[in-house]
């Protein structure tokens, strides 16, 4: 089993003489006098709007972290250690402090195919690489965990993270037991962190039995993300949080680091964390109100292919989140089907290659619209379809 290695971005030298003693001063009792203070809240000068005194803390306010711990583990599954929380602005945020935690200039951080865009770009802004592993599917999406293995061996010590999506954007693909088990296994022997991605975890569509998040694994150092954007379909909210598990040597090590990345931002806003927990005693209402709006979405739109004469689209097996990919006849350009539908139906999509696809004929779609403008929606797609391939109007529905 190889050591959990660190990039050296992060400064962790022992502090200085003065830091220790004032550290030494508080663990006695003492109150010292700050002559350098410069938090205008502790001398009366917070604005009426927002009274209080701010008390930096780089996990986030302690109150709110444990409000959501409490939450996290509701279901009496597991106990979450509101110490191992750090909160902030974003799940994307929580990428980019992850691959400075782990990463140095060209380390390697793997992450699937098909797969949005996002983590490539963040890696690319942090100079490092993001390299693809693929799903594959056949009837439904598996990891290909050959290909992550060969993959390992190959880049070696470069490769810091594996990035997990669970369920995968726009696959909406679960990590199954078995692939959790081998990955763990992989992961604890190379000495790479864990990342998952866990945002859409609570909108199942079409699961397997044996889902499970992969927050609070010990196998190996793993890092699970989360937040309001997707759990409360509130993105205007800014609040993500990343959840620290793994062997308890690992976990001391990560946190004495990412403590240091936490306290260089401190995102995390006291308007904001004042609301955290309001915001989560509506958290399993709002999620099942999002839950029941993509499963009826993806049921109509079932139907609708079920009844398109044509009879040449479908829909690929999405097991949870938001999103569906539909399949039509890769005779047809995706960027030619979508500019058709600019120009001609005033809608647009995005083409399977915008996700890394391997094939053309694919293209993502929302389950999110209300459901008369997502019908809408899917009957112009149709149309589109039947006019590339040079076939006149048929019935839908």
């Amino acid at each position: 089993m190889n050591t959990m290695r660190f990039s050296s971005r992060v400064d962790v030298t022992e502090p200085n003489a003065i830091s220790l003693a004032e550290a030494r001063a508080r663990a006695e009792g003492v109150n010292l006098m700050k002559l350098n203070d410069s938090n205008p809240t502790r001398h009366g000068l917070a604005p009426k709007a927002i009274p209080g005194v701010y008390e930096a803390n780089p996990r986030g306010p302690r109150a709110a972290r444990e409000a959501l711990a409490d939450f996290l583990g509701r279901d009496g599954s597991r106990t979450v250690d509101p110490d191992r929380l750090y909160l902030l602005s974003s799940t994307s945020q929580a990428y980019s402090w992850l691959i400075k935690l782990l990463c140095d200039a060209g380390d390697v951080v793997l992450s699937p195919k098909p797969g949005y865009p996002l983590i490539e770009s963040i890696a690319r802004l942090e100079n490092v690489s993001a390299v693809e592993y693929s799903l594959l599917y056949d009837g439904s999406w598996m990891i290909d965990l050959a290909q992550v293995e060969s993959l390992l061996d190959e880049y070696a010590d470069r490769v810091r993270a594996l990035v997990l999506i669970n369920p995968n954007n726009p696959t909406g693909s679960y990590v199954k037991p078995g692939e959790r088990q081998r990955l763990v296994g992989l992961c604890a022997e190379r000495g790479v962190a864990m990342i998952a991605d866990e945002v859409f975890f609570d909108y199942s569509l079409d699961p397997f039995d044996g889902n499970r998040r992969l927050a609070g694994e010990r196998g190996a150092l793993t890092f699970a993300l989360d937040g309001f954007s997707k759990m409360l379909a509130a993105p205007h909210a800014k609040v993500g949080w990343i959840e620290v598990s793994g062997p308890e040597g690992d976990v001391a090590e990560t946190m004495r680091r990412l403590d240091v990345i936490a306290d260089d931002f401190l995102p995390m806003s006291d308007l904001i964390a004042g609301r955290i927990p309001d915001l989560l005693a509506s958290a399993d209402e709002q999620t099942a109100r999002v839950r029941r709006r993509t499963r009826g979405n993806l049921a109509r739109l079932r139907e609708l292919l079920a009844q398109d004469d044509l009879g040449v689209t479908d829909v690929l097996r999405a097991e949870g989140g938001w999103n569906v990919l539909l399949r039509f006849p890769a005779a047809i350009d995706e960027s030619d089907l979508v500019l058709l539908l600019i120009r001609r139906l005033r809608a647009t999509a995005q083409p399977g290659f915008f996700f890394d696809m391997t094939a053309n004929g694919y293209v993502a779609v929302s389950l999110l619209p209300e459901p008369a403008v997502f019908e809408e929606g899917m009957r112009r797609l149709l149309e589109a379809i039947r006019l590339e391939l040079g076939c006149a109007a048929g019935p839908v529905g």
